[in-house]
Order: structure tokens, then sequence, then C-alpha cells
């Protein structure tokens, strides 16, 4: 079962999406991969994982939170999560290329299917870093802020960053 809530963030409107085992999704209106609300969905603003991360969100944007405590499930293959949980690992002002989240998520040579799973991360806004805001560093080093994953075709020499 699926139970969701609306939060309105300071970024804007934001779906967020929970079952019984944690938060599977935090999205924000408009964002690419947005799902829609299936009929057996259930909107639950009790419900304690959702107040849970709407408290957390609100702590975060606030400036009082930079590392999220709500219990996690995001939904997608066992290559995405694996590269989501890499991706957690990624410290603080740290930048690795997509190659060497590949690595770290154990799948050496696979750069390219590494950055198409962090565009896809239905968590954005609470993974990939202790600060919630995912970057990448493109071969010439400028940085572009992206809240819920890369926009456009992942880059091997591209660079995850947490800042």
């Amino acid at each position: 079962m699926h139970y969701y809530d609306l939060y309105e963030s300071p970024q804007g409107r934001m779906l967020l999406v929970a079952d019984e085992e944690g938060l599977s999704g935090a999205y924000f209106d408009g964002q690419k991969y947005l799902p829609q609300v299936e009929q057996d969905w259930r909107r639950d603003a009790r419900h304690a994982l959702l107040r849970q991360a709407k408290q957390e969100l609100s702590e975060y944007f606030g400036g009082g939170r930079k590392r999220f405590e709500t219990a996690l499930a995001p939904e997608g293959t066992p290559f995405q999560r694996s590269v989501w949980k890499a991706i957690s690992t990624v410290g603080f002002g740290e930048t690795i290329t997509y190659g060497e989240l590949a690595r770290r998520a154990g799948f050496p040579g696979s750069a390219r299917a590494a950055g198409a799973a962090t565009g896809r991360n239905p968590i954005g806004i609470i993974v990939p870093c202790p600060d919630r805001h995912h970057r990448s560093l493109p071969p010439h080093r400028r940085i572009e802020q992206q809240p819920h994953g890369l926009r456009g075709r992942a880059r091997s020499k591209a660079r995850v960053a947490c800042a």
C-alpha cells in the first residue's frame, strides 16, 4: 500500500510517498519523473513516516537540519538502489566521478548507467548529500545545481559533488 501527502516547500509543492517500510518518493511538481497518484494510493496526512518527512523537510529548509532520519525505501531496480546507496556515501563537499560512483556501487565500468540511475533517484532531496543538493561538475568544472537528479545526458566525465 502506498500513502501520500503534499508538502509546500519553499522550493515548491512536493509529493511525498511512503509505504510500510519507509519514504519511497519525495518529488517536486514538474520534476521529470514525477509519478501520477494511483487510485489505490491513500492520502494520509497523519501517516507517521509522512509526518516525520514533512517535519524534517521543514527543519532542512529552515536551515536547522543537515541529516535526515526518516526511514527510506526508494523503489527501483537492484542496480539503481545500489547506486543510490553509494551516493549516500559521498561526503559533504566531496566530489567523485560517475565512474567512481559506479565502482562504489559494485559496478565498475558502468559510469553512464550510474549517472542515469542518479537522475532517476526518487528521494533526491534527501539523498545524495548531507545538505541534500545534487550537483554535477562537468568536465569544464562549472557547477550546475540540480536538486533532484541530472538533466540531459549523464556523462562519464561529469562528477558527483556534495556541498
